[in-house]
């Protein structure tokens, strides 16, 4: 995300690299170029005037210590501008009520049902018990996709087909909610394709009668500044409480995340990613501008592991590697988890210098099929003790798993380096092992 802009900055400062000292030319020239990238991002044109023209103001006002060169320090002034422009500080979601209601808005096709699932997902593990309700009467295939959802996640999904009143229906799923111990329901509404007068009047009417503890405006980061245009036309109907960007995964420019806090004056709450229910993210403003000028995101990295990896499955990986024992079926669970932290390129791109190194290169989650298949087309005997895999066996794996001998050496080869590294580790480490090594520093 964010690639265009982020190399654009990047070209920016390196008119500062090897000067000396601020000056007024220097800083105009850098900035000019830094609102030349914010428009091309398609930031609003006022909204990017004004966050260089406080670039400039503050880079002028300050002093260059010795030790910070002035590329270093316009660059951390940018870092304060766009987190600044983003919100400033994370804003949470309010779900206090008995149930708590959460209406989600937005235009067809911005995401709201996939990101319906998503919100409950993560709920749910935050050991809310959740209900989702459809709302959308005039699309059966967002009901059905919505069931498909909750099945998935396991949560309770309220329908009823029969009905074509929104706001009964709704009504309804409270008071189921209420009967069955459910302590919050996201109430998924029906969109259109732009927005119109009888689609306002309908969700106005949600809002106004079923009084939600939340009211969220999904949006398709990919369209930009009409992203922002239709946040201010629901905003000026329903006054929505924040805002969810989708599809930020392929968005290479941005302008949506940073214009639409500035024109609607309402935080970015939740950004979404991808299909899977787990790609959703709390919105960082500091953190995103971390990510847009390649600084990284070490600490959504390390929050996503906590999330991912199980404690005693990795005090029971632990044990293993202590004794030397670290096996194939070991390493399959640990790849299993990784997967489970969303998209690779994305979870690459949270580390400092990542974007840069990785544009133009695809990676994607399909890069472990191979070696998942190779790895599943073992015997438990091969699994345990690789060494035993001699000539014959590896064209049998091979067949199995339909790659090539090569193949399944690279990954014997790749696995036995890794084997030896951590036992020099665990030398390194004494008789507490890998326990308290911090794989993120």
């Amino acid at each position: 995300m964010f690639d265009s802009l982020s190399t654009r900055l990047d070209r920016a400062f390196r008119t500062l690299k090897g000067t000396g000292q601020i000056t007024e030319v220097n800083v105009a020239t850098t900035v000019k170029e830094i609102r030349r990238a914010l428009i091309d991002a398609d930031v609003n044109f006022k909204v990017a005037k004004e966050v260089t023209d406080s670039i400039r103001e503050k880079a002028l006002g300050r002093k260059v210590l010795i030790s910070v060169s002035p590329g270093q320090l316009l660059t951390k002034i940018v870092e304060e501008e766009l987190t600044e422009l983003m919100g400033g500080s994370q804003e949470g979601i309010n779900t206090d009520g008995n149930p708590a209601v959460i209406l989600i808005s937005g235009l067809q096709g911005s995401g709201k049902t996939t990101f319906s699932g998503k919100l409950a997902s993560y709920l749910k593990k935050q050991n809310k018990n959740v209900l989702l309700t459809a709302c959308d009467v005039y699309r059966p295939a967002a009901i059905d996709q919505l069931m498909v959802l909750g099945e998935q996640i396991g949560v309770d999904v309220y329908t009823d087909k029969e009905n074509k009143d929104p706001l009964k229906i709704a009504q309804k799923a409270i008071a189921y909610a209420k009967e069955n111990g459910k302590k919050v329901v996201i109430v998924d509404t029906a969109g259109r394709l732009a927005v119109d007068e009888e689609m306002m009047k309908e969700i106005s009417s949600l809002k106004q009668e079923l009084k939600p503890a939340e009211t969220l405006f999904v949006v398709d980061s990919m369209t930009g500044q009409d992203a922002v245009n239709t946040a201010r036309t629901f905003d000026e109907r329903i006054n929505f409480d924040g805002v969810v960007l989708t599809k930020l995964d392929g968005d290479t420019r941005g302008g949506a995340a940073l214009s639409i806090r500035k024109v609607v004056e309402k935080p970015i709450k939740f950004v979404s990613n991808g299909e899977k229910m787990e790609a959703i993210d709390l919105f960082y403003p500091d953190r995103m501008a971390r990510r847009i000028l390649d600084m990284g995101d070490v600490t959504s990295l390390v929050e996503k592991a906590q999330e991912a990896f199980d404690e005693q499955e990795a005090e029971r990986l632990n044990k293993k590697i202590r004794k030397n024992q670290f096996d194939f079926d070991d390493f399959l669970s640990q790849l299993q988890q990784i997967k489970k932290m969303g998209n690779i390129k994305d979870l690459l791109g949270m580390l400092p210098g990542m974007n840069k190194a990785l544009k133009n290169i695809d990676v994607d989650d399909d890069s472990f099929k191979p070696i998942e298949a190779i790895i599943r087309s073992m015997t438990p005997e091969e699994r345990g003790a690789p060494k035993v895999i001699n000539g014959s066996r590896k064209k049998r794996i091979a067949q199995g798993s339909g790659t090539t001998v090569q193949e399944v050496n690279n990954l014997l080869k790749q696995f036995d380096e890794m084997r030896k590294m951590m036992k020099k580790m665990n030398k390194m480490t004494g008789k507490k092992g890998l326990a308290n090594i911090n794989p993120f520093g």
